[in-house]
């Protein structure tokens, strides 16, 4: 321990190197050491650290770096729920929803018990049943970006368009939008999708194990570039589609407006659970 430095007996300055004292820090390390109190730790949980769970679902499709579904996407702990073996064999029931929300909101109260403090999900379309995972579990729940419309609405302006870009535009209806808290009755927005045999589409909706990054990534940017072209007035995009996120760079160049994700959403709801402590 260097001479000046308040540390408490018997503990150890990291900011006392060979002796010397590095007062600006040190001060403010031995300050906290001498008022701290004592505590306990406390278990319960068989592992620590993640705030964020993401609900997903069992597939195949390569997750890359920037999907949702690859934890290096993210600079913090995530922890992941497969929701698997939901239906048995080839044909979908009748009854789908219903088994469907069962099992969601059965991982939904899994991830909230291992700890986690927020939930979000894989796939846009779980927007569906936004208010009922929000209401099976005590935390935060966040489907889908489509939450974002009204927020973004309110920032660019009604002269403008929000677009959105989705896997398949036609699922894009007042039903599903209703789910997250408004209708296109009261905001202006435009849908675009990619064609039906791109590559994007081969490897994400029919669940294939490899892809051609490169090819996805130009059908990416001429989807782009088309609906730019048809809607000229779009202010902001967002990312309907959760696995457009690896490319949401190759979004933003094409159609210089700024681009909502599910990254970015989730590292806000992160940093809200977190709040910054200021140093005043």
């Amino acid at each position: 321990m260097a001479p000046g430095c308040k540390v408490i007996p018997g503990s150890h300055c990291p900011f006392c190197v060979r002796g010397v004292c590095r007062t600006e820090f040190s001060v403010r390390c031995c300050r906290w050491q001498q008022e701290r109190k004592p505590m306990n730790i406390r278990g319960g949980r068989t592992f620590y650290g993640q705030d964020i769970g993401i609900l997903m679902m069992d597939t195949k499709f390569p997750r890359i770096p920037g999907d949702p579904g690859n934890a290096a996407t993210f600079d913090f702990p995530v922890c992941y729920k497969v929701v698997r073996d939901v239906f048995q064999g080839d044909r979908i029931p009748r009854d789908a929803d219903e088994i469907l929300l069962k099992a969601f909101c059965k991982a939904a109260r899994e991830l909230e018990k291992d700890g986690c403090r927020a939930i979000t999900t894989c796939c846009g379309f779980l927007a569906g049943f936004q208010r009922e995972l929000a209401d099976a579990v005590d935390i935060p729940v966040f489907t889908t970006t489509l939450t974002l419309i009204p927020m973004i609405a309110s920032m660019i302006g009604r002269k403008k368009q929000i677009g959105i870009f989705s896997e398949r535009a036609q699922f894009m209806t007042d039903s599903l939008f209703e789910k997250s808290g408004w209708s296109s009755r009261d905001y202006n927005i435009c849908v675009s999708d990619l064609p039906e045999q791109s590559e994007f589409n081969e490897l994400i909706i029919y669940n294939h194990e490899s892809g051609d990054p490169d090819k996805i990534r130009e059908s990416i940017r001429q989807m782009t570039k088309e609906h730019m072209e048809k809607y000229p007035d779009t202010g902001a995009i967002v990312l309907e589609c959760q696995n457009f996120a690896p490319f949401g760079d190759v979004i933003a160049k094409e159609s210089g407006v700024p681009v909502f994700g599910l990254n970015q959403l989730i590292a806000f709801i992160e940093a809200s659970l977190n709040y910054r402590k200021y140093d005043v």
